[in-house]
């Protein structure tokens, strides 16, 4: 049966079926019928009070956009995953199907990536911002005379991998973090540290400064941390084309304009 000829029917079985993918791996399925719905290799827990508003799309320029509320449940969407940080640009998928044969209605309303996210009380909304998104973006970058680039990136082209470390941590005290045996000063400041293990896992942290005995991150862990776990480091850049080129010999590829003038030129004296 055509999309067309479930939706004219008179009565029709719909519900709707949201997949979220984490940018950890984590992925669930949730639906807004009474019962679980496996489709696809997928379970689409049943998630009351999950409801979509309005969703809205279209053939223009506009971005289109959609937002999702519903309940905060603990196997699922749960608070402490939400205000640490675990959805922030997830990739979500909204689709509808039948119930009664699901997946053979399975049309696709929305996909995108969460955006904002807001709590009242065990109650969330979450804002669905479509692929469209990026068209409100700057058509052409603005000159500075720091590296517009981020490290590791396809303008940069720095391999991260020969940048990276393993490390076992120890103490804890607010944002800073203590690494057993010690590290390199300085090439930290920011880059980031990745949790590997404990109630953290999967996190990902911006590092302010560090020096030969651990880093500061910009803020404290969202869970406890446990001595002797584990967690990777990653170099940050500074952007300036000295770092760029005595560190890590990128300068071909730096993305700024370090020697041009600067508006000061035009309030200087003539000969000055």
């Amino acid at each position: 049966m055509s999309v067309a000829d479930v939706l004219g029917q008179e009565l029709a079985a719909l519900a709707f079926c949201w997949r979220l993918e984490r940018r950890d791996g984590v992925t669930i399925g949730l639906t807004s019928h009474d019962r679980d719905l496996r489709i696809g290799g997928v379970v689409y827990r049943a998630a009351p009070g999950l409801v979509p508003s309005a969703v809205r799309q279209g053939s223009s320029l506009d971005v289109d956009s959609m937002d999702v509320q519903g309940a905060l449940s603990s196997d699922a969407i749960t608070a402490r995953d939400l205000e640490a940080g675990r959805w922030d640009g997830a990739a979500v998928a909204l689709f509808l199907t039948e119930w009664t044969d699901p997946g053979a209605l399975w049309l696709d309303l929305a996909a995108g990536e969460i955006g904002a996210v807001e709590r009242e009380g065990e109650a969330f909304t979450a804002e669905l911002v479509g692929a469209g998104a990026v068209l409100s973006g700057p058509v052409a970058p603005e000159t500075s005379p720091d590296c517009r680039a981020v490290l590791g990136d396809r303008d940069c082209g720095v391999d991260l991998a020969k940048h990276r470390r393993v490390v076992r941590v120890g103490a804890v005290d607010g944002e800073d973090v203590a690494v057993v045996g010690g590290i390199e000063a300085g090439v930290y400041a920011f880059g980031s540290l990745r949790w590997l293990t404990g109630a953290n896992a999967g996190l990902a942290q911006a590092v302010v400064a560090n020096d030969a005995a651990g880093v500061t991150l910009a803020d404290a862990p969202a869970f406890a941390v446990v001595e002797g776990a584990l967690a990777v480091l990653t170099q940050g850049c500074d952007r300036r084309m000295a770092t760029c080129s005595t560190r890590f010999g990128n300068a071909v590829n730096f993305r700024g304009e370090p020697y041009l003038p600067g508006n000061d030129l035009l309030t200087r004296y003539p000969g000055g």
